[in-house]
């Protein structure tokens, strides 16, 4: 596999940089690939260390003739989530919602997005 494919076939798998109030730094993550990641306080820097970690292990997997995992974009999402909760949060969360003059479903989403 050449380097432009290596590079080509990470771009598929989601890679994710976050902050950690726990650890005082940024933590970079591709779930789909390795549990860890790379770390710290720059965040482009982390973004980069967490390309290159990606690439690599992809490289090594090939070079190993290990199956690679399935990026995630093949799959459908349908953009509906099922949601199991205790009755009081369900209650508690439509008050708030109601309270902000949104639907459940919209509050829902913004929270969400904020994760």
């Amino acid at each position: 596999m050449t380097r432009k494919q290596i590079k080509e076939l990470s771009a598929k798998y989601p890679k994710f940089v976050e902050w950690s109030d726990e650890d005082k730094v940024f933590i970079g993550q591709c779930p789909a690939l390795f549990l860890g990641g790379v770390h710290g306080t720059d965040e482009a820097a982390v973004y980069k260390d967490l390309c290159e970690a990606v690439e690599e292990h992809l490289e090594i997997l090939h070079n190993r003739s290990e199956p690679l995992p399935e990026p995630p974009d093949g799959k459908k999402f349908n953009g509906k989530i099922l949601l199991r909760i205790e009755p009081a949060l369900h209650r508690r969360l439509a008050a708030k919602a109601q309270a902000e003059g949104e639907s459940l479903n919209q509050y829902a989403i913004r929270a969400l997005v904020k994760a």
